[in-house]
């Protein structure tokens, strides 16, 4: 099924993000994962394409995996990185022949190792020119990426916006965000957007801090705010992985219920990490509020 048409007939949905593991020993577990979070009923999950593209088989595998033997609709990411027009039709062509419906336009990040976007030769620099790409392929459902405080290359915040409302133009059909942490950067978000007369569903994306380290560096490469009392906090107890996790899932549960009550959102899109333990503690705790 089309997204869209999950957007179309829902005024709310749940999602999921998956990303392919780096050792195929570890596919039972993930799909054992998969399989508990199942019962939540999200109406979606995506599959995320590797560090570098450097899994893209592995994002086809998931997917399908997920789409036709565990039953539950999906998006397969999609990047530009280290990929020329060729490589990108035919992972298209694979996504198409195992009935995978819906793709995740991106630019990408740099391969490990560089620290900048380099556009391969033959290839796209743009998840515009990607997005566009896609749509003339196809009739498919595209999702692309939104910076609620917008993107760290980006020359300023009202160029991001405009970046947006050109992928929008291009064909895209759904906005996901990057992961942040400042609800009221978010609103702000869609005030802007609606000023540009963006009105695709913009779906928040959540992410529950897990390591702290860990997402600091993400927050740092992604430009995310991690507001002072939460940093303050976890600084503390940074050498307590459990009472970190406890206080990100803590602080993504209030995030969550906040962005909830506020009536402005479609649904909640949570970065799993592959684990299923913080997404059910997170959706236990918000179900109440979630308008099914």
């Amino acid at each position: 099924m089309y997204i869209r048409d999950i957007f179309a007939k829902k005024k709310w949905t749940l999602s999921f993000e998956f990303f392919p593991p780096k050792q195929d020993t570890d596919l039972e577990k993930l799909y054992e994962t998969i399989n508990e979070l199942k019962e939540l009923n999200p109406d979606y999950v995506s599959v995320t394409y590797g560090a570098g593209g450097s899994r893209r088989d592995k994002t086809v595998g998931l997917a399908s995996h997920i789409k036709n033997e565990i039953g539950l609709e999906t998006i397969a990411h999609l990047t530009c990185v280290n990929s020329t027009k060729e490589d990108i039709q035919g992972v298209i062509d694979s996504l198409r022949e195992n009935n995978i419906q819906n793709i995740l336009c991106l630019r990408g990040d740099p391969p490990a190792g560089e620290e900048n976007f380099t556009k391969t030769i033959g290839g796209f620099g743009y998840a515009s020119e990607l997005t566009e790409f896609v749509r003339k392929s196809g009739d498919w459902c595209i999702g692309v990426a939104g910076y609620p405080e917008g993107h760290i290359e980006a020359s300023s915040f009202e160029a991001d916006l405009a970046n947006l409302k050109n992928k929008v133009s291009k064909g895209a059909d759904f906005i996901v965000t990057q992961m942040f942490f400042v609800n009221d950067k978010f609103y702000r978000y869609l005030d802007e957007l609606a000023k540009l007369g963006i009105d695709k569903p913009v779906i928040p994306g959540i992410f529950p801090i897990l390591n702290y380290k860990s997402v600091k560096r993400s927050a740092e490469l992604s430009g995310a705010t991690i507001p002072e009392k939460l940093v303050t906090v976890l600084e503390k107890y940074q050498d307590d992985s459990q009472a970190v996790a406890e206080i990100g899932i803590e602080y993504a549960i209030n995030q969550c219920e906040d962005l909830i009550k506020s009536g402005r959102i479609r649904g909640l899109h949570l970065y799993s990490m592959n684990k299923s333990y913080a997404t059910k503690k997170i959706y236990e705790a918000i179900k109440q509020y979630i308008p099914r």
